[in-house]
């Protein structure tokens, strides 16, 4: 028999300070108009550590799906003693582990616990203009499970492209570095040709995709994803308005969000596409239900 897996349960946590533009203008040469019309977002939340806003996504999550501690494959505040380890990929890190829990399921693990958190706040230069608007942090969760019969996770794609590192990085004990201009444009190429790969793979078509995910860096890449892929906005998750960039916590943020909202249907198809530092990119495809 063959072996698959499906989504069993999301969530998703931000901290309860909330950073708006109007209180950036008193710190920054900028405005709420300024901020909006080139990003998309009207307030972030800041505050919190990785470690906190992850127990409270990933506990939400198994909640949601109906499961506890035993019943994971794959620590000590959630009460797990399975196997945990931390993938690293930037922005694009979520869709990275999913990809990588999806093959440990399929291989034999029956569950995997999947959390995307950052905390970008702690290492971004508040009288940055350019940096200081986009990050923020936040956290989101999936819960995947083992199905007999056929995988609920259709294609993927991932991929790096070292000459990007100067654009977007972080040196130890360093602000967040990016060179904004040469960041978008790359962006918009990768996550489109990223979701496309990701499409051809599971033989599903722009059109026939339900909800659009994109990782929520700036609703201009965004928006001109959307132009580029065939989806138009109706069908697109976006949360950056009131969350801000939330780099590997963004795609699992809004996803939750969506499903919260009753956005989602079992046998939807589910495009979860985004780009980082690095500079990587990375998209799945899922239909959605257990």
């Amino acid at each position: 028999m063959t072996r698959g897996a499906s989504i069993a349960g999301w969530g998703s946590a931000l901290p309860e300070t909330v950073l708006t533009n109007a209180q950036l203008e008193a710190r920054l040469d900028t405005s709420d108009a300024w901020i909006l019309e080139r990003t998309g977002i009207r307030e972030r939340r800041v505050g919190g550590t990785t470690s906190s806003l992850s127990v409270a996504s990933g506990r939400a999550a198994m909640q949601r799906a109906g499961v506890g501690p035993s019943d994971f494959d794959l620590q000590h505040q959630l009460g797990l003693r399975c196997a945990a380890f931390d993938l690293n990929a930037a922005c694009s890190g979520f869709v990275y582990s999913l990809v990588t829990a999806h093959a440990l399921i399929v291989t034999g693990c029956d569950r995997a616990l999947v959390i995307g958190t950052d905390t970008l706040s702690g290492i971004t230069d508040p009288h940055d203009r350019g940096t200081a608007v986009l990050f923020a942090d936040g956290s989101g969760a999936l819960v995947l499970e083992a199905v007999p019969g056929d995988d609920r996770v259709l294609g993927w794609d991932l991929g790096v492209d070292g000459s990007g590192v100067p654009l977007l990085y972080c040196d130890h004990g360093a602000y967040i570095q990016m060179d904004g201009r040469e960041v978008f444009r790359r962006a918009v190429r990768v996550t489109v040709e990223s979701a496309h790969a990701a499409l051809e793979r599971a033989k599903v078509a722009p059109e026939n995709v339900a909800l659009f995910v994109p990782h929520q860096a700036n609703l201009r890449i965004i928006e001109a994803a959307n132009q580029r892929l065939g989806i138009p906005p109706e069908r697109t998750a976006v949360v950056l308005d009131r969350t801000g960039n939330n780099s590997a916590g963004s795609i699992p943020l809004a996803l939750a969000d969506a499903a919260d909202a009753g956005r989602l249907h079992d046998g939807d198809n589910v495009l979860l596409s985004g780009f980082g530092a690095g500079m990587t990119w990375a998209s799945i495809v899922i239909r959605w239900g257990r």
